[in-house]
C-alpha cells in the first residue's frame, strides 16, 4: 500500500510515520516543509496543481494529512489549518490516483461541552476559538469534498513528545524546575478544567487502522475518559518522585492574564500566579465518545494516562 504522509515532522506525524513504517504492506513517502521530508512542500503556499503532479506521479492509495498548526492568530491558523486542508482536497480531486484521504481533526472542533456528558460525532459543533473554527473549517471542506475521506477528531493527546508549551508539557517543566531547585512546594493555576487525553501511540494506531479501513466521515478518537489536570498533575509528582505540596492557585476574573501553570517563585510582596482557561476554547470539560472508533475501526485505546505522563516526564527530566 503506497501512502503519503502530510506533516510527517509534526507532533502527531513522527508517530504515525513510525507505525506506518513498522507495516511491511506499506511504503510511505513523506512531504513536508523540512529538509528531511521525501518531497519539499508547503500546504499553505503551495498550489494544488503542483500537489497534483506530485500525486499523479507517485499515485498513493491512502494520503494522510498530519499538517496544521496550533497557535498562532486566526489568519496563521486559517493559512495551515484551512486553507492547506482545501489544497489537499482539490488536488485529490484534480489527480488520477483516486487515494483515499485521512485528515487529522480535533476535539477543540466540538467547543464547550456538558460537564458529565460524552461527545459523540453527532454532536453540532461550537468551537471556542479560532484554532478550533479552523480546524472545523477544514473538516467541512473534506466531508464536502466528495472524496473517500475520514476525518479523525483527536481529542487531547499526550505522551512522547508532548509539546514543551502545552498545558501538561508546562507541568511537566515546572515540576522539572521545582525538583532540580529543591522547592517544597509547587504553585500551579488553571488546573480544574477536564480532558480526554489519550496517547499519542494510540492515535497512531488509530491512524494506521482508518487507512486500511472502508469507513467515512467523522470519527472520535480519545480515551472516552474526562481527568481534571489536578488528578494528571498528582500522578506526574507521583511518577516523578515529587514529594512536595502541590498548591493550586485560583483568581478573580481577569487572571487569564496572568502567567500559566508552574512559574518560577514569587516575592510575597508581588500577586501570585493564577489560573487561566484552557487555551483550546472547549471550556471546562470535554469527553469523547468513542464507540464510533471501537465499531467502525476496531480500535480502543491501550495506553493509559500514567504510562503517558511517564513518558512526558522523562523527557521533561532530561532536559538542562
Amino acid at each position: 500500500m503506497r501512502v503519503l504522509l502530510i506533516g510527517a515532522n509534526g507532533y502527531i506525524g513522527r508517530f504515525v510515520a513510525d507505525r506506518l513504517l513498522a507495516d511491511p504492506a506499506v511504503q510511505l513517502t513523506a512531504l513536508g516543509r523540512g529538509d528531511d521530508a521525501d518531497v519539499r512542500f508547503d500546504l499553505a503556499t503551495g498550489s494544488p496543481g503542483a500537489l497534483t503532479r506530485f500525486l499523479d506521479a507517485v499515485h498513493p492509495q491512502v494520503v494522510v494529512n498530519c499538517a496544521g498548526a496550533t497557535r498562532g492568530g486566526a489568519r496563521e491558523l486559517t493559512r495551515h489549518n484551512t486553507v492547506a486542508v482545501a489544497t489537499v482536497c482539490e488536488a485529490l480531486r484534480r489527480s488520477g490516483c483516486g487515494a483515499r484521504l485521512v485528515q487529522i481533526g480535533c476535539g477543540a472542533e466540538y467547543g464547550p461541552s456538558q460537564p458529565g456528558s460524552s461527545t459523540a460525532e453527532d454532536a453540532v459543533p461550537r468551537p471556542g476559538g479560532p484554532y478550533g473554527v479552523s480546524k472545523l473549517a477544514a473538516t467541512e471542506l473534506v466531508l464536502g469534498s466528495g472524496l473517500d475521506a475520514v476525518v479523525l477528531r483527536v481529542f487531547s493527546p499526550a505522551g512522547p513528545g508532548t509539546p514543551a508549551g502545552s498545558p501538561l508539557g508546562r507541568l511537566a517543566e515546572a515540576m522539572r524546575r521545582a525538583m532540580q531547585s529543591g522547592d517544597g512546594e509547587l504553585k500551579l493555576g488553571g488546573l480544574g478544567a477536564q480532558r480526554d487525553f489519550v496517547d499519542v501511540r494510540d492515535v497512531a494506531r488509530a491512524v494506521h487502522a482508518a487507512s486500511l479501513s472502508a469507513a467515512q466521515g467523522v470519527i472520535n478518537i480519545g480515551s472516552g475518559r474526562a481527568v481534571r489536570l489536578r488528578d494528571a498533575a498528582a500522578i506526574l509528582a507521583r511518577v516523578a518522585g515529587y514529594g512536595g505540596a502541590l498548591h493550586e492557585l485560583d483568581g478573580p476574573p481577569g487572571a487569564h492574564l496572568r502567567p500559566p501553570i508552574g512559574h518560577p517563585r514569587v516575592d510575597s510582596d508581588h500577586a501570585a500566579p493564577v489560573a487561566y482557561p484552557y487555551p483550546d476554547g472547549c471550556g471546562s470539560w470535554q469527553q469523547a465518545d468513542v464507540r464510533t472508533a471501537r465499531d467502525r475501526l476496531g480500535w480502543r485505546p491501550r495506553i493509559n494516562l500514567e504510562e503517558s505522563l511517564a513518558d512526558i516526564w522523562m523527557e521533561a527530566a532530561c532536559r538542562i
